[in-house]
């Protein structure tokens, strides 16, 4: 749910909600611990002192109790021991009043670690926001970079810096202080002493050090939120025929795209039998760089949906049908219409589960060829169809180990002039 959403719910303004989140830096604040759920079953939940408060009033021992519960006998005595209700000069056990002394022993923010040891906040900042130190000894301060990105959220200028993860700087900590138990600290500490502002311990600022560069944490309802619209379980690689993974018969493709400078791509297809490569020239369209993108409107960058959908179809109605089986991408949003592709193409599109680029190896792995010819980092635009083509037609005169040293395009003809005798002998 969005800030303001949540804000209406609770009934306050939408800018009072989307105020509170930034200032608890994406975690939930401290003014809502007493009614949040449980982080885990290690700690009494108010029913489970309601029945220690009956049991004790039947005259149940202590470690009858704890049976009763499914606890051990050390927690329901400690429990009688901490949190008793202590007014009347004894110490009668009532739930109520238990559970309000556990919610203010819990109740935060209390002293950060972070902030009661200076030795752990230096290693800590000088992890995180060090210098870059050349060989010779030298400081490189390196350049600024503006983050220019939209579809990610606020996030910070990014700068050169040592820029441990804070996980790093946690896990590292019991390596170079064995023997001092003070020198401790989760990573999950660093987070929040970084994006809750109340904190103060560790500025701002730092946060331009996180790899991500994010200055808010995302919760993780909005991440599983953020998923493809134009996905179903029946186009799930999980229901890809197992005859398309043992790459016996020809015909089923992979693809993806390689991005370069300002947004510019070029598309991939690469048969998983023969290794048979096609590249798709993806050139901007009008306007890109000079007028505003409109939204909902065409990606001027020349891969959006449509510009790739039309690529696909041009390159690979030309091949036999035999040769049309599938295709296997990514999650990307460039297939957004695969079901039109499938009408006019006449090819099944399968798609790869989240963050798992070795469902499509075959694909991954001439990625890495066409490096050669574009590098990252470089403006691929300035590329024409006809140079994209020779670079293709160069991948597959190549010889392959994985073929044994014959080339894709040999291959490729082999399969389908014995393809074609084997057809012409069933008619005949």
């Amino acid at each position: 749910m969005a800030s303001e959403d949540a804000a209406i719910e609770a009934g306050i303004s939408p800018a009072v909600g989307t105020r509170w989140f930034r200032e608890a830096g994406g975690i939930p604040p401290s003014r809502f611990g007493p009614s949040a759920k449980p982080i885990s079953g290690r700690y009494l939940s108010l029913t489970e002192r309601e029945e220690i408060a009956l049991l004790r009033v039947r005259g149940y021992s202590i470690r009858e109790v704890g049976r009763c519960l499914g606890r051990a006998a050390s927690t329901i005595s400690r429990e009688l021991r901490r949190n008793a209700a202590t007014r009347s000069g004894g110490l009668e056990y009532r739930a109520t009043t238990a559970q309000w002394h556990a919610d203010r022993a819990a109740r935060r923010p209390k002293r950060a670690k972070l902030a009661l040891n200076v030795a752990l906040r230096t290693y800590v900042e000088e992890r995180l926001a060090g210098v870059v130190v050349a060989p010779s000894g030298g400081l490189i301060p390196g350049p600024t970079v503006s983050w220019k990105g939209r579809r990610h959220g606020p996030r910070q200028d990014r700068r050169w810096a040592n820029a441990w993860s804070p996980e790093q700087i946690a896990r590292r900590l019991p390596v170079d202080f064995p023997d001092d138990a003070t020198m401790r600290i989760s990573h999950e500490a660093i987070y929040q002493a970084l994006f809750v502002q109340g904190r103060g311990v560790l500025r701002r600022e730092l946060t331009a050090c996180l790899r991500t560069g994010r200055a808010l944490r995302m919760p993780r309802a909005r991440t599983r939120r953020r998923g493809k619209p134009f996905l179903s379980p029946e186009i799930m690689i999980s229901q890809r025929p197992a005859a398309i993974a043992d790459r016996a018969v020809p015909g089923h493709w992979e693809g993806d795209l390689i991005l370069g400078l300002g947004s510019s791509a070029i598309g991939t297809l690469v048969e998983r039998t023969t290794r048979f490569t096609l590249l798709l020239h993806l050139p901007r369209m009008a306007g890109h760089g000079h007028e505003a993108r409109v939204k909902n409107g065409p990606a001027l960058a020349g891969h959006g949906a449509e510009a790739v959908r039309d690529a696909i179809t041009r390159s690979i109605v030309t091949l036999p049908e035999e040769l049309r089986q599938s295709l296997t991408w990514d999650q990307g949003a460039e297939m957004a219409q695969h079901a039109r592709l499938k009408i006019d193409a006449g090819v099944q599109v399968y798609f790869c589960d989240p963050h798992s680029p070795w469902q499509r190896g075959t694909n991954e792995n001439t990625n890495g060829l066409l490096r050669q010819y574009f590098p990252k980092g470089t403006d691929l635009s300035v590329h024409s169809a006809e140079e994209i083509a020779a670079v293709a037609a160069t991948l597959n005169s190549r010889p392959r180990k994985t073929l044994d040293w014959k080339t894709p395009a040999e291959t490729l003809d082999q399969l389908l002039l014995s393809a074609n005798n084997d057809r012409v002998a069933t008619i005949a």
